[in-house]
This record gives C-alpha cells, sequence and structure tokens, in this order.
C-alpha cells in the first residue's frame, strides 16, 4: 500500500458478544483491547444505515472515528486505513503540536506516524533529523496503550458524546503489515510493566474520569520501535505520569482530574496556524496529507466546541496588555462630540493555591497604568486638534492601583473576589471591570453570572477556540441606587448591548475583547439623547514566565491569610459612586444672601421652571432647620413657590419641615391647597408624603375645599404607591379606609362625589364594586361620577361584570339615567374590547335616542374607526362591512353635536391628540363639552389634560320639554378638570338661578384660577455600572410651570355666552450623563426649554334657534431652545464647552370641523359689524 497508514487501527468484529476485538499494528503485531464496557455502544453502532457501496462492490466504511486527534498525523492516517482497508474503523492518537516549530523557517508536515515531524529550511528541501522528544511527551504516547483499557473506553464515550456516525454492516481484517525495526527493545514490555504499575486505589482516586496525563498524547523519541508507536506505548512513561507537558490541553474536569504540571513549567508557544483543534474530536480544517503518489486531498470536518477548561500553571506569571476606551457623545449633533478616555497598562496574573477540587486562588495586579484624554476646548470646528493630554495620577492613585487583588477561579468562573475594602471605590471598581474579564465558562448556554455590571443573565456560543459572550444588561441586579418617575412618558429609555469574544488556545485564555454601548434619551425627547461606548481588550503578551511559588495552605482563606495584605472578600458588583457637587447651590449660602434674592412667581416663564429645579437641588443637600428657616422668611407671595419645592424633593428634611410649619387651622387655604395639590401630582411618591397629608387631614375642622382637595390628593397618592408595588404599606391601607370610611359617612351628595373621584385617582381593582353600586343607584351626579372613575381603570380590570352593570345603564333596565350617564356607560363599552353584539345594539339603540344623543354617539363610533390606536377598531371595521348596520338610515342624523379627535403634533417619539366632544340639547342649547389634550409615547398613554364644561337646567330656562321619565335637573354650571391623569376637585360656577343672577350682575373681571404652581414633571435618576468599572450616572429633570384658568360670561341683554380657557405654560428639561472614574470625570449635558399658550374660546348665541355656537382654539408662537455642553476634569485640569441652537415655533388655529367653521363665520362677521 502507498502512503502512510494509521499509527492505531482497530478492527471491529462482527460478533455480538463484544467480548474482545484485536488491534493491529501496521507491524502486524496484535494487541487485544477488551471491548466489554462497551458493549451497549457497540450494539447500537449495528443498528445504524450502512453506508452505501461506491463503484467496485466494496464497502467503504467513512472515516470519521477519529479520537482525540491532534494537529500532526491524523488525516494521513485516515485517509491510509480508508484507501486500504475500508471496513475498518480507525482511531487516531492525539498529537501535541511539534515543539521544533519555533525554529526560524520551520513548517510542519504531516506524518502517518505518531510523533514524526518533517521539518524543513527555507530555500532547503532536505530532511531534518527528528529531535528526541521529552519524557513528557512520550508520556502522551502511553495514554492510548491498549493494556490501558480506560484510556480505550474513555476515547469511545468521548466518540459517542461528539459524534454519531454509521458503521459499516461488516467488519474486514486489515492485511498485514511488514514491521519497522524497533530501535528500543522490550518497548512492549515496559508499557505492560506500566500498565501493571497501576494499582486499584490509584486509579480509583480519579473515577469515574480518567487521570489528567492518559489523556495526553506526544511525540515519541526516534529510538522507539514501530510497534511501540503504533501501539502507542512508551517505554519511559511510567517515569513522567501524572507530568503532563506544559501548554497541553486539559480537559473538564468532568471527566478528568486535574494533575500538577512540572515545578517552573512554562506554557508551549504554538505558532500561528499551527494550534490545537478545540476538541479532542475535532479536526482542523483544510489539513493535507503527502502520499507517496504525491496526491492531495482535502477533507472538510465539523468544527466542535470547545469545551477544555483554561487555567493557569503554578509557578508561573502570566503577563497581558490590557486597554481601555470609553466614549460618551451627544446624538443630536451632525459629528461626534462629546468626551473620551483611553488607557493602558500591564496586568500580571498567577496563582497562588489550588486546592483538589480544582479552585484556584489568582492574584491580579495593574503596572504601569497610563490614561489619556482630549479636552473639548482643543478641538477645531472641524474635529481636528491638539494631540491627547497625558493624564497625571496622584501618588496615592497609583499605590493604591498596584494595591493586588485575589480571585477565587475555578473552571473559568470568578467564585470570589477579595481586596481592600477601605480602598478608594472608583479604583476598587476599576480592578473589578478587569476581574471580570476572567468570568467565562468553555461550553454553550445561558446562565446568571456576577460581573461588575451586576448579576446578569448571559448566554454563550462556542466555534472552535472562539467564545461569545452576550450579556442581556437588562436583566441584570445591582444594589438599588435611583428612581425614575412612574408615568414612562416622563421616564428615560436605555437601550443598552453587550458582547464579549475570548479566544482560548491549549487550555490558556489568550485574549479578551468586551464591548459594549448604552444609548440613553428622554422618552418625550430621544433626539436629545446620549451614548456611551466602552471598549476592553485583554492580550496575552508572551508565554508565561517563572513567577512566585505556590502558597502552602489547607484552605483559601488561610493563603489570603498568609499573603500580608490581608484581604477582605468584596462584591463583583461595582458600588455606586456619588459625585461631590462642588458648583451645586447650597441652601446656607442661599439663606445668608436671602435678602438681596428674588423668588420668581410667574409659573408661565421658563426662568421660574429653572429656579424650581434650583431650589429642588439645594433642598435635597438641606437640613431640615435650614429649610424650616427659608419657608418662616419668605415673603407671603413666595411662599407657594418654595412649599412646591419642598413637596418635590420629598427628603426625610424637607418632609418634617413641612409638618412643622404648615398648620391647617390657621394657615390661608390658597397654601394649603398649594400643598396637597403638589403631593397629589408628585411623580414618584413616597410612604412619608402620603403619612404627612393623611396626618394633617385627620381629626380637624376642616373647610370643605380643603378637605375635598386632600381626598382628591390621599386618592393619587395610594395610586402612585401601588404602581410602585408598595400596596402592602400600612400608611397605604390606611388612605384607602379613609376615602372609603368618607364616603361610607357621607351625607351630602359632594361628599359622595369627591370620595368617588378619589377611587378613580386610585384606581385600584377592589374598588371597582364600590363604583358599581353607586354608578347603578345613584341619582345623577353621583352615577356621572362613578361612570367617570370607571372609565379611568385599564382595558384589563373592565370585567363581564362591569360590562354588564354598563349594559343595563344604558339601556335603562332598571331605571332612567340622564343621557350623559348614558352616553359614559356607551363609551366603556365600546372602548374596553366590546363584544359585536355590544356595538350592535348600541347602534340599534341610536334610532329609538333624541337626535342630538343618537348624533353625538354615531359620530364617536365613527371617530374610533378613525383612531389606529383604538381597541375595538378592527371590531368596529368588521361589524361596518355589513350594510345593514352601515347606511343612511343609521347614520343620516342631522343633530348639531359633535365628536372630533385629531393629532395636533407628531414627532419621533410622541403624538399629540386634541379631541372635542360637545353635546347639545334639542333646543340647541350646550348640555356638556370636553376638551381632551393626550400623549401617546412608546405604548403609553397619558391624559395630559382635559377639561369638561357642563350645564344643566337650562331646559326649563329655555322652556323645552324633558323627556319621558328623565327628572328635573336643578340649574347648575361647573368645570372639571384632570391633568396629568389626577382628577382635580371639581368647580361650580353657579348652582340655582339665585346664585346665576348673583354671579351674572356681581361677577369681576378677574378669571377662576383652576391650576397655578410649579410641578416636578420629570425626575430620574440612574446609575449604569459599565462591565469595564467605570460608572455612568444619568439624570433627567423636568420642571413644568402651569397656569390654567377659566372663565364665563354671560350678557342677558345680548342673550350671549362666552366661555374661555387660557392655559400658559413652561417646561425646562436638564438631561446628562456624567462618567466617573479615577481617571477622569465627564459630564455631557442637555438643557432644553419652551414657552407654549394655548386658547380655547366659546362663544354661543342663544338668541336665536336654533343657537349658533362657534368654538375656537389657537396657539400662540412657541419659542425654544437648547443648549449642549461637555465638561471635563482631570487631574487639576478642567474644561467645558457649549454649543446651542434656538428658534420658535409660529402661532396657529386649529380647524375643528365644518359645521363649526361655517357658524363661527357667521357669528364673528356679525360681531365685526
Amino acid at each position: 500500500m502507498r502512503g502512510i497508514v494509521a499509527d492505531f487501527i482497530v478492527s471491529v468484529w462482527g460478533s455480538s458478544d463484544g467480548s474482545s476485538s484485536k488491534a493491529i499494528s501496521p507491524t502486524g503485531t496484535n494487541c487485544l483491547v477488551s471491548l466489554a464496557p462497551i458493549l451497549p455502544i457497540r450494539n447500537s453502532w449495528s443498528r445504524l444505515p450502512a453506508e452505501p457501496q461506491p463503484p467496485g462492490g466494496r464497502e467503504m466504511a467513512h472515516c470519521r472515528l477519529l479520537l482525540a486527534r491532534g494537529s500532526c498525523g491524523s488525516e494521513s492516517a485516515c485517509r491510509g486505513a480508508r484507501s486500504s482497508s475500508p471496513g475498518l474503523l480507525t482511531v487516531v492518537p492525539r498529537m501535541i503540536p511539534c515543539l521544533g516549530a519555533s525554529e526560524p523557517g520551520h513548517t510542519e508536515r504531516r506524518h502517518g506516524r505518531c510523533g514524526s515531524c518533517l521539518g524543513t529550511r527555507s530555500g532547503s528541501r532536505h530532511r531534518a533529523q527528528r529531535r528526541e522528544a521529552s519524557a513528557p511527551e512520550r508520556a502522551g504516547c502511553a495514554a492510548l496503550c491498549p493494556h490501558s483499557a480506560p484510556a480505550a473506553l474513555w476515547a469511545l464515550r468521548h466518540w459517542v458524546q461528539v459524534h454519531a456516525v454509521p458503521a459499516p454492516s461488516r467488519a474486514r481484517t486489515p492485511p498485514a503489515r511488514a514491521a519497522a525495526p524497533s530501535p528500543v527493545p522490550h518497548g512492549r514490555e515496559r508499557c505492560r510493566a506500566r500498565s501493571s504499575r497501576l494499582r486499584p486505589s490509584e486509579s480509583s482516586r480519579d473515577e469515574p474520569s480518567l487521570p489528567r496525563h492518559w489523556l495526553h498524547a506526544g511525540h515519541p523519541g526516534k529510538e522507539e520501535s514501530a510497534g511501540s508507536r503504533s501501539l502507542g506505548c512508551d517505554p519511559s512513561a511510567g517515569a513522567t505520569r501524572g507530568k503532563p507537558a506544559p501548554g497541553t490541553r486539559q480537559n473538564p474536569p468532568a471527566l478528568t482530574a486535574r494533575s500538577e504540571p512540572r515545578a517552573g513549567a512554562a506554557p508551549t508557544a504554538v505558532p500561528p496556524g499551527l494550534e490545537p483543534p478545540p476538541s479532542s474530536a475535532a479536526a482542523s480544517p483544510g489539513s493535507r496529507h503527502r502520499s507517496s503518489r504525491k496526491t492531495k486531498r482535502t477533507f472538510s470536518r465539523r468544527s466542535t466546541p470547545t469545551e477544555s477548561l483554561p487555567y493557569f500553571h503554578p509557578r508561573s506569571l502570566y503577563q497581558y496588555q490590557y486597554s481601555l476606551a470609553v466614549q460618551l457623545q451627544h446624538t443630536s449633533t451632525p459629528s461626534p462630540w462629546g468626551a473620551w478616555l483611553q488607557a493602558e497598562a500591564l496586568i500580571r496574573l498567577q496563582q497562588l493555591w489550588r486546592d483538589p477540587g480544582g479552585e484556584e486562588l489568582l492574584q491580579l495586579q495593574i503596572h504601569d497604568l497610563k490614561a489619556q484624554h482630549q479636552p473639548e476646548d482643543q478641538r477645531s470646528q472641524d474635529s481636528t486638534g491638539a494631540s491627547p493630554v497625558e493624564i497625571a495620577l496622584s501618588p496615592e492613585a497609583q499605590a493604591e492601583l498596584q494595591q493586588p487583588v485575589f480571585i477565587s477561579w475555578s473552571s473559568g468562573k470568578v467564585k470570589a473576589f477579595y481586596g481592600n475594602e477601605a480602598e478608594n471605590i472608583l479604583i476598587s471598581n476599576l480592578k473589578r471591570g478587569i476581574t471580570s474579564l476572567f468570568q467565562l465558562q468553555p461550553h454553550a448556554g445561558t446562565t446568571v453570572e456576577e460581573d461588575a455590571s451586576g448579576s446578569c443573565q448571559v448566554t454563550y456560543t462556542v466555534s472552535n477556540h472562539s467564545i461569545t459572550k452576550t450579556k442581556d444588561l437588562l436583566s441584570c441586579s445591582k444594589p438599588k441606587s435611583g428612581f425614575t418617575s412612574m408615568n414612562k412618558i416622563f421616564g428615560v429609555e436605555w437601550q443598552p448591548s453587550s458582547r464579549s469574544q475570548y479566544v482560548v488556545r491549549d487550555s490558556l485564555l489568550q485574549s479578551v475583547l468586551a464591548q459594549e454601548s448604552h444609548v440613553v434619551a428622554p422618552a418625550l425627547r430621544s433626539r436629545s439623547g446620549i451614548k456611551i461606548s466602552s471598549r476592553q481588550q485583554l492580550q496575552l503578551v508572551s508565554p508565561a514566565v517563572p513567577g512566585l511559588a505556590e502558597v502552602s495552605g489547607q484552605s483559601r482563606e488561610d493563603v489570603l491569610a498568609g499573603t500580608g495584605a490581608r484581604p477582605q472578600p468584596l462584591g463583583m458588583a461595582s458600588l455606586p459612586f456619588r459625585r461631590v457637587c462642588t458648583h451645586c447651590p447650597s441652601l446656607r449660602a442661599f439663606l445668608k444672601a436671602f435678602d438681596r434674592q428674588r423668588v420668581r412667581t410667574d409659573t408661565s416663564r421658563v426662568a421660574t421652571a429653572w429656579q424650581f429645579q434650583r431650589f429642588i437641588q439645594m433642598l435635597r443637600s438641606a437640613e431640615k432647620r435650614d429649610v424650616l428657616q427659608l419657608l418662616r422668611r419668605a415673603p407671603e407671595e413666595a411662599r407657594p413657590f418654595l412649599v412646591e419645592a419642598a413637596v418635590a424633593t420629598q427628603s426625610v428634611a424637607s418632609l418634617a419641615a413641612l409638618s412643622e410649619f404648615l398648620d391647617f387651622s390657621q394657615e390661608p387655604k390658597s397654601l394649603l391647597e398649594k400643598f396637597l395639590y403638589a403631593a397629589a401630582f408628585s411623580p414618584r411618591p413616597s410612604g412619608e408624603l402620603l403619612q404627612l397629608v393623611l396626618d394633617k387631614l385627620d381629626g380637624k375642622q376642616l373647610a370643605p375645599e380643603i378637605w375635598e382637595t386632600g381626598i382628591v390628593a390621599v386618592g393619587s397618592l395610594v395610586g402612585k404607591l401601588c404602581q410602585q408595588k408598595l400596596c402592602g404599606l400600612q400608611v397605604v391601607e390606611r388612605g384607602v379606609e379613609t376615602i372609603l370610611g368618607g364616603l361610607r359617612g357621607a351625607q351630602e351628595e359632594p361628599r359622595v362625589v369627591i370620595s368617588l373621584l378619589a377611587l378613580g385617582n386610585a384606581r385600584l381593582p377592589e374598588t371597582i364594586p364600590t363604583l358599581l353600586e353607586h354608578a347603578e343607584g345613584g341619582p345623577t351626579a353621583v352615577t356621572t361620577a362613578a361612570t367617570s372613575a370607571l372609565q379611568r381603570f385599564p382595558a384589563p380590570h373592565i370585567s363581564s361584570k362591569v360590562k354588564q352593570v354598563m349594559r343595563r345603564i344604558f339601556h335603562q333596565k332598571r331605571k332612567s339615567y340622564d343621557k350623559t350617564c348614558r352616553l359614559a356607560a356607551a363609551e366603556i363599552l365600546l372602548d374596553n374590547h366590546p363584544l359585536p353584539m355590544d356595538v350592535i345594539n348600541i347602534l340599534l339603540a341610536t334610532t329609538e335616542m333624541e337626535t342630538e344623543v343618537a348624533t353625538f354617539l354615531l359620530l364617536k363610533v365613527q371617530n374610533s374607526l378613525r383612531d389606529h390606536h383604538h381597541l375595538a377598531r378592527k371590531i368596529l371595521k368588521d361589524i361596518m362591512g355589513d350594510p345593514r348596520i352601515n347606511n343612511y338610515n343609521f347614520f343620516s342624523k342631522v343633530g348639531i353635536s359633535s365628536s372630533f379627535s385629531a393629532p395636533l403634533a407628531v414627532t419621533q417619539d410622541l403624538t399629540s391628540t386634541f379631541g372635542l366632544d360637545l353635546l347639545f340639547l334639542e333646543g340647541g342649547f350646550l348640555r356638556k363639552s370636553v376638551s381632551d389634550f393626550s400623549l401617546l409615547s412608546h405604548g403609553q398613554r397619558l391624559r395630559a389634560a382635559q377639561v369638561t364644561f357642563e350645564a344643566q337646567g337650562m331646559e326649563s330656562m329655555m322652556g323645552e320639554n324633558l323627556s319621558e321619565g328623565e327628572e328635573e335637573p336643578e340649574l347648575m354650571a361647573g368645570m372639571a378638570a384632570t391633568f396629568f391623569d389626577v382628577q382635580l376637585r371639581p368647580i361650580v360656577f353657579f348652582q340655582g338661578y339665585t346664585d346665576l343672577m348673583g354671579k351674572v350682575l356681581l361677577s369681576s373681571a378677574e378669571p377662576t384660577s383652576v391650576v397655578r404652581g410649579n410641578l416636578l414633571l420629570m425626575d430620574h435618576h440612574q446609575v449604569i455600572p459599565l462591565q469595564s468599572g467605570l460608572q455612568v450616572t444619568v439624570r433627567l429633570q423636568g420642571g413644568l410651570g402651569l397656569d390654567i384658568s377659566a372663565d364665563m360670561d354671560v350678557s342677558i341683554w345680548e342673550q350671549e355666552l362666552k366661555t374661555s380657557v387660557n392655559a400658559r405654560g413652561s417646561l425646562a428639561m436638564d438631561f446628562q450623563a456624567e462618567l466617573d472614574s479615577p481617571l477622569l470625570q465627564a459630564t455631557l449635558r442637555s438643557q432644553t426649554e419652551v414657552e407654549t399658550s394655548i386658547h380655547f374660546d366659546t362663544k354661543l348665541r342663544f338668541s336665536s334657534s336654533p343657537v349658533l355656537m362657534c368654538l375656537q382654539l389657537r396657539e400662540e408662537q412657541v419659542p425654544y431652545r437648547e443648549v449642549l455642553s461637555v465638561s471635563q476634569s482631570a487631574g487639576s485640569r478642567s474644561s467645558t464647552a457649549r454649543r446651542g441652537r434656538r428658534g420658535a415655533v409660529p402661532g396657529r388655529e386649529f380647524a375643528l370641523h365644518q359645521t363649526n367653521s361655517r357658524v363661527c363665520n357667521l357669528l364673528l362677521a356679525a360681531e365685526k359689524e
């Protein structure tokens, strides 16, 4: 036979007993290998389908049983076996890389004999002499000696786990081969002697796995006989048992037990391209064999994952080059603009101790750390600037950086982290970031790991020598440090990603590349976002050099105690760092110059909103006596502003100062209402704030307005605390009982209405039965309040029981209801996943309703069809496809009532809509109008403002007849408002004819204030620990100044009614990201401000029939400004750069609907005449 044949051939006989089989070497020497332990495996092979016969009629068994193959001599053996004896299963022993490859100009050529290597020099073709193999190399060949039955058993078991290869239906005996002369006599006897010396007690220590040195092959020396080479027997193997060659691949502890390498041994350098395969059963792709026929064949093989665990040798020092690059940049600028940091260091790692279970204690030390950055003030406009500036570290920081840390490391996992707990937090976090790079696992799967980012879910994928780790940063759990607004629309959008790639060769970690990015932006304005990028790289510099000797000790704690530094156990997660603000305003400094300071009170100006945020920052770090002094020394007109700031702060000191300052029995009602509304609008209330409100309301004789405002505020606080999953707090239970107790004990209708509105603010599912009871059985005002509260519940809480009650109200099954109550019940049915039959019944009922009510309801259905976000759009669309419903008979109503909704503004992140519902009486007088401003962003819907005007009892004054069964209502007009999902106390303009005439005759020109004050709309604080150990703190504060007033003017002589709602506001938003590290502190900031003014006017002339009504919605010019800044501080050097822009959106008037436009043209033309 031409070519080179296999070194080790196992011929599987066809007998079913599986008691033994013969291994025939190329020399013709037979060696019995017991196969009895693997009988089930062999029988499973026999059931596999046989491969088809190639032309020529000979059965060809594809050689796939390449167990423990290495980078030398495997494929040639496989090919030789197939070409000569196709019925054989071939086992090729695993080889280590050729150790002579480090010579200049050397290239390895594959040879069919174990350990043979053809070395060539550049420019010459002569064959170099084979060098003598070392003792550890020869020990590897003995691993597959046929007398070592556990080795063959391990090999076959390992193959079954990795490959599933059909076997031939019949095995054939290979032809005998001429034996090569053996230069070493008695080689087989030595191998048998070595096998016999292995005592059962010595073997049982490593059960069920094999000794590690059995699983490594080497290059036998030239003095070996061909017979011993073919069988893997090494005459000198017994002298080096238990000491594998340094740099050879180790196997998982699940299969083998670790053994100590030679003292002082260093890993062997592997030239590029000659690295061993990641698995003992894998073949390197594209390997070639040069046969005597000079025929080249290429075999493509399937790569298998790297499952060998990385480890570090004792008494060896490993050096890694570490590099770090972090960048923060604004996303709103056309070119990258921000701050960046680069650092390099030398990482020294060595093993100090190792227990019998495989756990290692490693010492990690940072050397020669160098860092640089580039201040923004040195950059030119075209982004080309001066060279980077070196960052000089203080001697104290350099000393702390060089202090070592200790890692308990087992199977690639960091089990514990030890260091100096008194060390600077930023330096300790940087060491955590470097340690996190050694957190890996060699097999694919998903698990939970703890590193500098926290305890996170990670997913591993393995391919050849590469291990890829993807971390789900959204799943990380870490110490709580931060807060956010309950409404996600006013929060921060965070989009993180993390990916690390490891390269492991010869069970040694060669390199790590970890990259992560974070994009943070206000949910309302993603354009003002900031991107954080971090990149870490770890690269093995050179082979290990001699290091410290192992430290003796019975346990890890004993070894650590003997290091002298006495390190303490620390957590792997980065510790939160709080930057000390040197330029932040101080309340004590403000009080010193209080007489010269001026507190702005015009809430519609943006300067007031900025001042409001500055006061919040001062009060959060102030003490109680300073806050109390500020409240007492402030002038009367400035106290409401300061009370709102103290409530928004929610610090322990500010709440204690408010509790002592506010006296509900003496203070003016306006100041108390400011306090209560500020608490109700809090973006993230605390239990202490609710406790303060309840204490002020409990057991006191309060004015009706204060009690009503307090109950509404309690409902809002209870609802927001339950959204934070704090319903179990005792103070929350007390708040719920306060509302329900007031409802049960209410003797007057207004108190019942207020309690129901408070339940609507709370939105607790357990209160739904109470709301249903009052909605179905109460008078008109109570039914209206209860149905209004039910409308605020999300769709999952509108159960079949709720819908059944709404059906009875709409269809008036038990008693007659006011038309506004029936319409509210219909809206609940239509807006919460309605049944098709409910929609059909509502449409059919319009044929029996009054013209105005039917017109309003049909327009409401049509408006829902145009809303792409409506829950019932698909059902309504299917029903409207039926011509029996969608026809002229149903939709030909000629009333003047309307329901209108359309977008006001649409941006990338936000859709703002305006809706207007107008319900008229049959005589043309306005019964109810609802103006709604809603925000839709990132799947969240917020009712920013809803203003409802309602007038009843006008039918009798206009001489109209009531509907059959309808009670005559009392003459009344009022307004209800909801802002940011908080229902306010209703305002009554007049109640009764006498009150109406008094208001008409004695009315002043001053409008009625509905809401006036400052709100902390956005309040977000988030700490993002980077995997590198650096920390990014994201802050968002948004202050809103709001001034909403309403006015009603009734002219008896001109028979006109005019209403006006003026809403003026200012928004100041401060968004920033702070980078904290021991090398550099940087802050990127985006400040946005805007002022707006919206007017909604209504003019109604009832001197004609029908009544003419004109609605006008207009917005004044909206100025805005945005300022971007980058601040950096490194050592004693600081710099700040700013960019900005400003502009204005022109004013506009919104067209509502065509009928309204025609009426407005008539009224405005008559007014000009």
